[in-house]
């Protein structure tokens, strides 16, 4: 089992060899998420549309 000190000096080493992401690659990634969430709200919209529309028209016909 390793002491605190020790435990804090590899925290800061593992911490240290993270690649963070620049500026852009955030910004490009964010609106890349933004769109795939708008085509799938998009995509939910219509199935839930023509289902609705289905099964209200064969519900009509009773």
């Amino acid at each position: 089992m390793t002491n605190p000190f020790q435990f804090l000096q590899q925290t800061r080493a593992e911490v240290a060899r993270i690649s963070w992401p620049g500026r852009r690659e955030v910004a490009l990634t964010s609106v890349m998420v933004l769109l795939l969430a708008l085509v799938t709200a998009t995509f939910f919209f219509l199935v839930d549309l023509v289902i609705r529309t289905g099964l209200t028209a064969l519900l009509q016909s009773f």
